[in-house]
């Protein structure tokens, strides 16, 4: 092992405590929903990471996800080229083969995951909405997509009515913006990387564009976090809670009082990783501006709001080779 990837991939390994664990069972239950809040805005504006536990969501239904995960990357290439991404549309949905994505902004190392998204079924089609594409060899996959995202779509609708009341805002605040979101839940696979190279990695440094990410991960681990020194500190499973991040959305509405926090994922363990993550912003015409609760004189509001759909459609326009060769794909919202 060279010493160049050592030090290019090692992080400060810690105890999973430094990234808060928040018991969220008063919030689900809503016997105290202010005491949670105020740990959810705490933990979002030091750390913008934090872990849940006592969510609601079954166990058994994890599980069931990770095996058709599993499978689901299993399959033959030809299979799941049949739903790639490139064939969705504007929907932009579907398998994404490993390296066709580069999450580092700063292009440093290369991605090594392999994807597939999955969204809200509904029959008309417009940018980041409409049916998805599922193979057909593979029937249960869909069935247990859906159940596992109405069970994200539930409980993200908790979280962010305690983001709302830790900014001093109505507990709806952000879910009268949530009428129809856009939303992505994201099976990852991740190939063992080899340690002796280090341009190519699990998923490279980046923050997450969106409202909130819930993710699930395996045993496996591998998942760092940037601090505000630039060290990488290890956010490793912890058994029945989910991770918890929020993304750029949320630092630009906040005034940048609550923290997009840089991650990637490093998979030395020779084993190979799979995860969860579910994605949720705003409704595509939702404007994107200051919060009042986070204007003051120091701190004015940013003159220059935009709508989720703009942010969304300039970035994906980014990511992928066949919506910048074809960008009328998401011009048009119906």
């Amino acid at each position: 092992m060279s010493d160049a990837s050592v030090n290019r991939f090692a992080s400060k390994q810690t105890a999973f405590h430094e990234i808060p664990i928040i018991d969220i069972a008063a919030l689900v239950d809503g016997s105290d929903v202010e005491g949670v809040a105020r740990q959810i805005g705490d933990s979002c504006e030091k750390v913008g990471f934090f872990y849940v536990k006592n969510h609601g969501v079954p166990s058994e239904l994890v599980k069931r996800m990770y095996a058709v995960t599993e499978e689901f990357f299993a399959l033959p290439e030809e299979v799941k080229d049949n739903v790639h991404v490139a064939k969705s549309g504007p929907t932009v949905r579907g398998y994404i083969p490993p390296s066709a994505e580069n999450a580092d902004q700063d292009k440093k190392t290369a991605d090594l995951k392999e994807a597939f998204d999955y969204g809200a079924k509904q029959e008309a089609v417009a940018p980041f909405f409409g049916p998805n594409l599922m193979p057909a060899e593979f029937p249960e996959f869909e069935a247990t997509c859906d159940e596992y995202y109405t069970a994200m779509r539930t409980l993200a609708r908790k979280l962010v009515s305690g983001f709302a009341i830790s900014l001093g805002l109505e507990p709806d605040y952000f879910e009268r913006m949530q009428t129809n979101p856009i939303t992505i839940q994201r099976l990852l696979h991740y190939p063992p990387q080899n340690p002796d190279d280090d341009q190519a990695i699990g998923i490279g440094a980046h923050t997450d564009k969106g409202i909130l990410t819930i993710l699930s991960q395996d045993s496996v681990g591998g998942l760092q976090v940037q601090n505000k020194d630039g060290e990488w500190i290890s956010a490793p499973p912890v058994e029945d809670a989910f991770v918890i991040n929020i993304g750029d959305l949320v630092a630009k509405m906040t005034n940048g009082k609550y923290s997009s926090t840089v991650h990637r994922v490093v998979n030395e363990s020779g084993a190979e990783r799979y995860s969860v993550a579910f994605f949720i912003d705003l409704d595509f015409d939702a404007p994107v501006e200051t919060l009042p609760t986070c204007v003051d004189a120091d701190h004015p509001a940013d003159p220059n709001p935009f709508t989720c759909g703009e942010y969304k459609t300039q970035w994906f326009t980014h990511v992928y080779p066949h919506l910048r060769d074809q960008p009328e794909i998401l011009t048009a919202h119906a």
